[in-house]
């Protein structure tokens, strides 16, 4: 998200971001406006605040549109409250949070939640906005009939890297360590599939999510799986020399809106491996790494035939998934059809074509 302020910004659109303060930028960039939590359970991010500052601003004119993030917090919530106290149209991307398994996971609060504040917020808005054909489908699936667009992440561009000639190559997984994205089922395919090529390596990269970090690591020591490491999570340019390093992305995960990782490794020159649980369809057409269904068996069958490629082979898939993503995701291309978007939504005129009715 904030790269996509920055990118609007770059379009001409004066741009401010509000969130709340609790988790501090090194270095807060000069868009963004931060609010305290108030009284409340520290998860649902109460702010009065924040509430009193959208609607102070929609109330005065100074904004001409408002585009939320998320569900399931309060900072979600309150657009909706001041879109209907206000003529500011709202656009809302719901960011993965109305899958499936997104919906579904969680305590009973929030259904109540859903019931008594969320879904009267989604309501208000005057469009959606997916990252992914598939979400597309989870807000219709949840019955709202408002127009959505269609418009994916951006992802920045590394300089292309060079063809690896190291005796140890390195499949990586990069992501939060959750449940949602299948990290047991990694474990187990590759205690499957490692006793046949000892040359890899596997290296599994990110935060913890819930404590579910010991368990995978649990799950890894009771299966005696050996060249595998949990390294934590890896930010700015560690984490694209992570990228950059590996000769193998995998991420089998049972359900993403857009998948971010998979973005970053293509652009950083490094094939993909993706369950079907995320919208990357595209890697087959693009012969820029596999797209499979979501289980341990096809991911054996994968990794059989994908870790046995030379590094000549994955380099060159590494190299068209970069050019694609330099095509299709550049920020500059995305901010621009957020702009549109935008001026459609306040304009009217031609609906683009990124922007689905039906």
């Amino acid at each position: 998200v904030v790269r996509l302020c920055e990118s609007l910004m770059t379009q001409g659109q004066n741009t401010t971001l509000a969130t709340l303060d609790w988790a501090p930028m090194d270095s807060p960039p000069l868009f963004l406006k931060t609010f305290p939590l108030g009284i409340g359970p520290y998860r649902l991010g109460r702010s009065s605040a924040m509430r009193n500052w959208l609607a102070s601003t929609a109330k005065s004119g100074a904004v001409d549109l408002m585009h939320s993030h998320g569900l399931w917090m309060m900072p979600n919530v309150y657009p909706g409250q001041v879109n209907r106290r206000s003529n500011v149209p709202l656009i809302v991307s719901p960011r993965g949070t109305l899958s499936k398994w997104a919906f579904t996971s969680g305590s009973i609060l929030k259904k109540v939640f859903w019931s008594l504040l969320q879904k009267k917020s989604l309501q208000a808005a005057i469009c959606f906005h997916a990252t992914a054909y598939s979400e597309y489908e989870d807000i219709r699936r949840m019955g709202f009939r408002q127009p959505v667009a269609v418009i994916p992440n951006g992802v920045d561009i590394p300089p292309p890297k060079q063809v690896s000639n190291s005796e140890t190559r390195t499949l990586l997984f990069l992501g939060r360590i959750h449940p949602v994205k299948g990290i047991d089922m990694l474990l187990k395919a590759w205690g499957i599939v490692s006793p046949r090529f000892p040359e890899w390596q596997l290296r599994i990269v990110g935060p913890d999510s819930g404590g579910y970090l010991a368990r995978m690591q649990t799950l890894a020591a009771n299966r005696g799986l050996v060249r595998i490491a949990f390294s934590g999570p890896l930010y700015g340019d560690a984490k694209w020399q992570a990228y950059q390093e590996a000769d193998l992305f995998v991420l089998p995960t049972h359900t993403e809106n857009f998948g971010m990782a998979v973005a970053e490794a293509l652009a950083a020159g490094t094939p993909a491996i993706v369950s079907k649980g995320a919208p990357w369809q595209g890697l087959q057409a693009a012969s820029a790494g596999w797209w499979i269904d979501v289980g341990v068996d096809p991911l054996v069958a994968c990794l059989e035939g994908a870790l046995a490629n030379s590094h000549e082979t994955l380099h060159a898939m590494g190299q068209r998934g970069q050019d694609w993503m330099l095509r299709d995701f550049s920020w500059t291309e995305i901010a621009h059809k957020a702009s549109e978007t935008y001026r459609w939504i306040l304009n009217a005129g031609n609906k683009p074509d990124w922007v689905r009715r039906e």
